[in-house]
């Protein structure tokens, strides 16, 4: 399984950020992310620092619906996580499927994203510009596949990449927008 090499800051000039992102890679795709995670009903699975998610993405063109798992963390100081993704055909299927292998909703929620997608030396990446509505902050992520001989390599590129957006280590977060939702609702 593939890792995703991922970094994840709190932005402090969003639309200096936007503004560079869009001079580097171009104009980015806006979509709305509706991502809903799952646990196994005694919450082993996220004990367990791993993920289920389904999520429907809405973009200007299409919407599109993904199943995810990823692992546990590889790397604590990026929150780097094994990662398979397909897209699925039928969202409510894919629902179903996944609740009557007897998995429960643990969180839903939704994230306003502005993505960039381009190569680097060599590497694909994805940038993407966040704003999740029940939390007061704007992030950036940047990922790219590795594997586990590649992670360390592939980090310092994101972390480059980022440097090259303004963003300096002090920004970096590992927390996650699941667990930033949760603290957030009454």
């Amino acid at each position: 399984m593939a890792i995703e090499a991922e970094l994840k800051a709190v932005v402090r000039d969003p639309a200096g950020v936007l503004r560079a992102l869009e001079e580097r890679y171009g104009a980015g795709r806006a979509e709305v992310y509706c991502d809903t995670y799952y646990d196994a009903p005694d919450g082993s699975l996220m004990g367990a620092d791993r993920e289920l998610r389904i999520r429907t993405v809405h973009g200007p063109d299409d919407t599109r619906t993904v199943l995810t798992y990823k692992g546990a963390r590889v790397d604590e100081a990026s929150g780097s996580k094994p990662e398979a993704e397909t897209r699925v055909e039928d969202e409510a299927a894919a629902h179903d499927i996944v609740r009557g292998l007897g998995f429960v909703p643990r969180i839903r929620f939704e994230k306003r994203c502005r993505n960039y997608a381009f190569t680097d030396g060599g590497r694909r990446f994805l940038a993407t510009l966040v704003r999740v509505p029940e939390i007061d902050a704007t992030y950036v992520e940047l990922e790219t596949a590795a594997s586990e001989d590649d992670l360390r390599p592939a980090l310092d590129a994101v972390r480059s990449l980022l440097a090259g957006l303004g963003i300096i280590d002090g920004d970096l977060t590992t927390e996650q927008y699941t667990d930033a939702v949760a603290a957030a609702r009454p």
